[in-house]
């Protein structure tokens, strides 16, 4: 369905009981509210939980913007690691705002946040933005943004800001195909035809390679986020893979450090996806966490 939030179209999925403590899941760069393997969903709808599913803007069925053009990347890469201003489309705090809208649209006053990857970087942006609707932060295989962390590693930075080697669907999703297997879990190997379905079911549902970049350096002009984590006073929970070669496990270990009283668990053989393995062991963490915070 969609929502109407902070004025523009999100698309939400909602298991909808409405008297249970509802989870806001936000998902990571590029990716669509389809990508959160059910049995997690499915986890948290047993363990008693409300759980809410969007589409970040400029992904899956919410509002695209290409009339704000395609950033240049490199540029935008490049000033980062110098440390000078990142012009973006539009703000980590913007995305922030879509994900509290999705809420308020819904009459939700407070929940529980769980954020992936880039989604963990919104995450965090709403709980600095409005502590008051946030009654716990999960921040999964996370950064804060600060800059000398270290980055992805050679070959994975390749497939990611590469391009497929041809024009229509195939190509598209081998090209995802490659660059999830490079992040994949080592010690929690995915079903390759599960995964290919996956893929398949997400480019057909809606494919915005610009998008993805406008995604991206938002992500490159949130300079202050490191800082201002210090003063959250958020229930938190960072939970990350030691062998994540995209956002590195020193990324998650410093996430949790800034954080008051954040709780950091470390999955060993985890890289930087959801296969089976690693939903059941967050499963494990997650639902705890929620459950000890529900009463904040």
């Amino acid at each position: 369905m969609k929502v109407q939030a902070n004025g523009i179209p999100i698309e939400v999925e909602d298991t909808g009981e409405a008297d249970r403590p509802a989870v806001l899941l936000v998902m990571g760069l590029g990716m669509q509210l389809i990508a959160w393997p059910e049995p997690f969903v499915q986890g948290l709808q047993a363990a008693g939980f409300r759980v809410l599913r969007f589409d970040n803007r400029d992904a899956g069925l919410s509002q695209h913007f290409p009339q704000l053009g395609v950033p240049n990347l490199l540029l935008a890469s490049l000033k980062h690691r110098l440390g000078l201003r990142v012009r973006a489309p539009y703000t980590l705090q913007a995305m922030a705002a879509d994900s509290l809208g999705v809420l308020a649209a819904l009459g939700i006053r407070a929940a529980h946040v769980v954020g992936v990857s880039m989604g963990g970087m919104i995450a965090q942006r709403m709980a600095l933005a409005a502590p008051e609707s946030v009654l716990s932060l999960t921040s999964i295989m996370s950064s804060s943004g600060a800059r000398r962390l270290p980055g992805p590693k050679p070959q994975v930075l390749k497939l990611l800001l590469g391009r497929p080697t041809g024009p229509g669907e195939d190509a598209q999703v081998e090209h995802t195909l490659r660059l999830l297997r490079a992040i994949g879990s080592p010690a929690f190997p995915a079903d390759e035809d599960q995964v290919r379905q996956r893929v398949r079911a997400a480019v057909r549902r809606s494919s915005d390679p610009p998008g993805v970049l406008r995604q991206m350096v938002a992500v490159a002009a949130d300079g202050t986020r490191a800082r201002e984590l210090a003063g959250l006073r958020v229930p938190t929970l960072v939970v990350h893979g030691k062998d994540d070669p995209l956002v590195p496990f020193a990324c998650g270990h410093d996430t949790a450090r800034r954080i008051r009283g954040a709780r950091l668990v470390a999955i060993a053989g985890m890289g930087h996806d959801l296969p089976p393995g690693v939903v059941d062991l967050l499963l494990q963490a997650v639902v705890p966490h929620l459950r000890q915070t529900g009463g904040r």
